[in-house]
C-alpha cells in the first residue's frame, strides 16, 4: 500500500497484533477438554500466521484482513463458515475494515452478504478501490460521477446484491448459501426457536436428519468433523475481529460476523457500522515541556460525553492511557515538539447495544 513508502521511519516500529475469535463462553470449565483445545489451537495458529506476515513487511491491511479471512473459513466462530442463523433459517453476513491513515476512504462496511465466501476481503476491496472511485455522485468531486473504474461510487457502505455484484466484478470468490450451512448453528437456530415456543431439544429421531430448505434449494447437513457439542450453550456469539500495526506506523482493524443468532432479517449490527462497532485513527499532539499524559485528549475523546466514556471504560480499554511512540518511532518529518498517537479499536457483543450507545 502506498502509505508503507509514504512516511520514512528513523527506526522500525515493532509490530503488533491483536485477534479476538467472538464474545462467548469459552472457558474450561464449560467445554470438554478436545474443544477448548481447538478453539485455542485455531486462535493461536491464526495469530502466528498473522505476526509472520507482519514482522515480514506485510501493511496492517493485508495482515488483519488475512487474520480474519483465516476466521471467516473456520467454521467455529461465528463468521464466514461458521455464521449464525436468522429466524428465517438464512444467514446474512457483514464484515469490515479501517486504516489510522493512508487511504481515501479509511474505513468501509459490507452488510446483508449471502454468496460472497470471505466478506472482510470485500470490504477491503472496496477500501482499495475508493482511491479510483468518482467521489460518489455530483457534489464536487474532480472524478467520475459513475463511479469510475472503483464501481462504489465513493460510498463507505453497502448492502446486499449490489455490493455482492461489485464483489463478482472484482473477482472475489463467490459461492452459494449451502457452503455457510453447519450442523451447530442449525441446531442452535432450532433450539433457540423452540425455546422461545416453550418446547425443548430436538429428539432422537430429528438428530438424525439435517435437512434445510431455502429458495427452492435442498441442504442435507453433514456432520461437523473435529470439535463436538454437549448441549451447553458455550459456541462463540459475537463478532471476530484483528486489530494489527505494521512496522510503517500504520493501525488496521478489521471484523466479521454473522450477527446474533435468529435475529430479524436484514438487522444491521455495529459491525460494519464505522464508529460504533470498530475504529482507527491517528492523530499528532504538541508535546508540553511538562508532559501530563492525562491532559492530552484525542478527536475520539473530544465528541464522546463523559456519561459514555464512563460505560465505554467498562468494556474497553481506557482510550486516555495509549501513549505517544518512543523517540525512536516517531516519523523524521514529525517535529521534535509533537508525538504521534494513535488507537485502534474492534468491538464484539451484542451490537444492537453498541449502537444505541453509539447513538
Amino acid at each position: 500500500m502506498e502509505y508503507s513508502k509514504s512516511h520514512s521511519i528513523s527506526s522500525p516500529i515493532q509490530p503488533r497484533l491483536i485477534i479476538h475469535g467472538g464474545a462467548g463462553n469459552i472457558t474450561r470449565t464449560n467445554l470438554p477438554p478436545s474443544s477448548y483445545a481447538a478453539y485455542r489451537t485455531a486462535l493461536l495458529n491464526i495469530n502466528r500466521s498473522t505476526m509472520h506476515l507482519l514482522q515480514t513487511g506485510s501493511t496492517a491491511l493485508d495482515a488483519a484482513t488475512s487474520a480474519v479471512r483465516l476466521l471467516e473459513d473456520n467454521p467455529l466462530f461465528n463468521c464466514g463458515k461458521g455464521a449464525v442463523f436468522a429466524r428465517n433459517g438464512t444467514i446474512e453476513l457483514e464484515a469490515s475494515v479501517m486504516v489510522s491513515r493512508g487511504k481515501r476512504k479509511r474505513g468501509c462496511g459490507v452488510m446483508l452478504l449471502k454468496h460472497v465466501k470471505n466478506p472482510v476481503l470485500l470490504a477491503r476491496e472496496m477500501l482499495l478501490r475508493g482511491e479510483e472511485d468518482g467521489g460518489g455522485g455530483d457534489n464536487g468531486g474532480d472524478g467520475d460521477p459513475s463511479g469510475g473504474s472503483g464501481g462504489a461510487q465513493g460510498h463507505c457502505q453497502l448492502s446486499g446484491e449490489e455490493v455482492e455484484g461489485l464483489g463478482r466484478e472484482w473477482g472475489l470468490e463467490i459461492v452459494g448459501e449451502r457452503y455457510f450451512w453447519t450442523r451447530r448453528r442449525w441446531e442452535e437456530h432450532r433450539r433457540g426457536l423452540k425455546r422461545e415456543e416453550g418446547g425443548c431439544f430436538e429428539d432422537a429421531g430429528e438428530r438424525e436428519s439435517w435437512e434445510l430448505k431455502i429458495g427452492g434449494c435442498e441442504w442435507q447437513g453433514d456432520e461437523d468433523e473435529g470439535v463436538g457439542w454437549d448441549g451447553r450453550e458455550y459456541l462463540p456469539q459475537g463478532t471476530v475481529g484483528c486489530v494489527a500495526l505494521d512496522k510503517y506506523g500504520t493501525l488496521c482493524v478489521a471484523t466479521s460476523t454473522g450477527g446474533l443468532t435468529n435475529k430479524l432479517p436484514g438487522r444491521i449490527g455495529d459491525t460494519p457500522t464505522l464508529g460504533a462497532g470498530f475504529w482507527a485513527e491517528e492523530w499528532e499532539v504538541e508535546r508540553p515541556a511538562l508532559y501530563r499524559q492525562s491532559e492530552v485528549l484525542s478527536p475520539l475523546q473530544k465528541i464522546v460525553p463523559d456519561a459514555l466514556q464512563e460505560v465505554l471504560g467498562q468494556c474497553l480499554p481506557s482510550i486516555v492511557g495509549y501513549r505517544g511512540l518512543p523517540h525512536h518511532e516517531i516519523h523524521k518529518e514529525k517535529s521534535p515538539g509533537h508525538t504521534t498517537r494513535a488507537v485502534a479499536m474492534s468491538g464484539t457483543g451484542n451490537g444492537d447495544s453498541f449502537l444505541r450507545l453509539a447513538g
